[in-house]
């Protein structure tokens, strides 16, 4: 404080009177306030004009006001100095002008957040860490942190010291964790799956149990997945998390590829198998020509040749009726062309018949 009103007894042409210096100090601050204000909208202006989106207006329109009133309160603070006060009313108008700039700049920041995730999970092609789910919990984060920080600067505005708090919260926060492990759990792990992005809504995904399906919802505490019996399946994202999770929607593309594994009869022709395989995928519905269908020969089998057709899908969720499709095109084909599968089979040979038996 000393250093302030010696700062403003060096300034000149301030009258010595403390009531007439306080006003011209306060009509200063406020002027300044109206250029700066005029200022901050030009040079905004410029700046946003040659972009494409609104949302650097609108954030611009919204930090506006915050600028303007902090040099109002700023005033005010300096205009009470040469007024002498009371120790606690000179207190009390510096907590209140600190109080009410720290609320204003910390409604600012929420409201210009909410701009900002809402305007990036509209382009998830090129942000694909945030998506439109993902936002309330990324707007909720901040949230938290912007009033974490608020309370603490009114706090420091108004001396009130924290150390005593801390403590205590510290404590009531081990308890708060011990009891609810599980939930803060499934907590972390839902804002880790959400950051990370294994996977997203609409995904077709297999867990380490085998449940297979596609991602309905991704929430703070569960992901919901339906699976293709058309049963909705919850999953904590502790469990999510610590597994394995096979994504088969991710990638370059939506394709997936299938797989029909077939055993020819010892003796068969290789390449007419070949050809026979590869006619069952003409014509065959949501087969895509790229990457094309292909025939590998894997083994000699125990009982047969073992061949597989591999062909591509345009997506996950025509994995079931491709497959059945297919397999019943690869039978009647076989069949068709006269190849034989190939079954395990037993062969009995009696040596020879018991000596004395009965003749009945």
């Amino acid at each position: 404080m000393m250093d302030t009103e010696a700062l403003l007894a060096q300034i000149p042409y301030l009258p010595q009177e403390p009531h007439e210096r306080a006003l011209v100090i306060f009509a200063v601050a406020l002027a300044v306030a109206f250029v700066a204000r005029f200022a901050f909208k030009s040079l905004v202006h410029r700046m946003t004009r040659s972009t494409d989106t609104d949302v650097d207006d609108r954030v611009a329109a919204i930090l506006r006001g915050p600028a303007f009133w902090t040099f109002v309160f700023g005033g005010v603070w300096l205009a009470e100095i040469p007024l002498d006060l009371p120790q606690a009313l000179d207190t009390a108008i510096k907590g209140v002008m600190l109080t009410l700039i720290i609320v204003m700049w910390s409604l600012a920041l929420l409201r210009s957040s909410k701009v900002v995730l809402e305007a990036l999970g509209r382009n998830v092609d090129r942000f694909r860490w945030i998506q439109p789910k993902t936002v309330p919990l990324l707007d909720m984060v901040f949230k938290f942190l912007v009033a974490g920080a608020g309370i603490y600067f009114i706090c420091v505005a108004w001396s009130i010291p924290l150390t005593s708090w801390l403590a205590s919260a510290g404590i009531v926060g081990i308890a708060v964790g011990f009891a609810a492990k599980d939930t803060l759990a499934n907590l972390f792990s839902g804002v880790f799956i959400l950051a990370d992005s294994p996977y997203k809504v609409g995904d077709y995904v297999i867990l380490d149990g085998g449940l297979r399906g596609e991602v309905r919802e991704i929430g703070v505490r569960s992901t919901r997945i339906l699976t293709r019996d058309d049963v909705e399946v919850t999953v904590p994202n502790a469990v999510i998390a610590t597994g394995r999770i096979i994504n088969e929607t991710g990638g370059p593309w939506d394709k997936m590829r299938v797989r029909v594994k077939v055993s020819a009869a010892y003796g068969s022709d290789v390449d007419q198998v070949r050809e026979v395989l590869l006619s069952c995928v003409e014509g065959a519905p949501y087969v895509t020509r790229e990457p094309a269908p292909r025939v590998r020969f894997r083994a000699f089998g125990a009982s047969g040749l073992d061949f597989e057709l591999l062909a591509w899908i345009e997506e996950p969720l025509y994995r079931g009726r491709v497959l059945d499709d297919l397999n019943r095109k690869v039978y009647k084909a076989f069949n068709g062309a006269g190849i034989e599968i190939p079954y395990p089979k037993q062969d009995v040979f009696v040596k020879e018949l018991p000596v004395g038996g009965d003749d009945r």
